[in-house]
């Protein structure tokens, strides 16, 4: 059978992965006189990658995360952050035990930024998220609400492995929302695991809800199985600020007197700016 037909073969089963890697493999094969079996083998292989990586995208896309964030670009140097803790969470293994997971630490210590990726680790290991601002969110449940749709919402993401509920206690909402977000919640126990952030100590929790005694419940739900992270109060965003002011304040001082080495410097100084500037700004935590 001509290579063309064996491509049309392909694309009308949607073998697209081994469509993709047909002549590597069959060239390799004749370069190093493979069998027949070990052929077939690498095919179907090539199929199974493209088919898992497509997944992935895919799972990814509709998790709605923000920012593409990784734990590898996260400084957790100088935090007081528990890093075998985090580890574990990007493992998935929380999910699995229907654990729930709270990152409480002030403004910029880089909560969101650990959120989503934990959430992109426990996607490419094939489980399904969600992410939602809390404000955003309660929105939606009142939009529902109010268009006698009440549970759909909840009903979607009873099928997610987890959801990530970021920024809580950042914005204020009405009470009623706090009801539909606490009733999301509880259907959501041992079901689909939560991920939290927040700058609230959990004392603060009734502040944003309204009712003492249904944030109690929330958070004997929440924090039944919860693993809680603690980011501290040490801003990222002002450390790295700090941080390019001195460097600057370095460069000038270091300036020669002479008009031409001043003029040269000051060239590099811009230069050198400019690029502090951009590195500082991809590798901030985000909050």
């Amino acid at each position: 059978m001509e290579r063309t037909q064996l491509f049309d073969l392909m694309g009308e089963l949607k073998l697209y992965g081994m469509k993709a890697a047909f002549d590597e493999i069959m060239a390799t094969a004749i370069k190093r006189q493979h069998e027949p079996q070990r052929i077939v083998g690498d095919l179907l292989n090539a199929e199974i990658n493209e088919k898992q990586a497509r997944s992935i995208k895919y799972q990814l896309t509709i998790a709605k995360l923000p920012l593409a964030k990784d734990l590898e670009e996260f400084q957790f140097e100088g935090t007081p952050i528990n890093q075998t803790l985090v580890n574990d969470l990007a493992g998935g293994g929380f999910i699995a035990q229907q654990r729930n997971a709270v990152l409480v630490g002030g403004t910029g210590t880089g909560k969101t930024h650990l959120a989503i990726a934990v959430a992109r680790s426990c996607i490419r290991s094939g489980a399904r998220g969600r992410f939602y601002n809390v404000v955003d969110l309660v929105n939606r449940l009142e939009i529902e609400t109010r268009n006698g749709r009440q549970g759909r919402i909840a009903e979607h993401l009873t099928r997610m492995d987890f959801i990530v509920l970021d920024e809580l206690g950042y914005l204020p909402f009405a009470q009623s929302g706090g009801q539909l977000l606490f009733h999301l919640v509880s259907r959501l126990y041992e079901r689909t695991s939560i991920v939290v952030t927040t700058n609230l100590a959990f004392g603060e929790w009734p502040s944003v809800f309204g009712d003492a005694k249904m944030t109690t419940a929330l958070l004997d739900r929440l924090t039944h199985h919860c693993d809680i992270v603690e980011t501290g109060n040490d801003s990222w965003r002002f450390k790295s600020r700090d941080d390019d002011h001195a460097a600057r304040a370095r460069t000038v001082s270091a300036t020669p007197t002479s008009s031409d080495g001043a003029s040269a410097t000051a060239k590099t100084r811009r230069s050198k700016g400019s690029k502090l500037d951009a590195d500082t700004g991809s590798n901030l935590n985000a909050d």
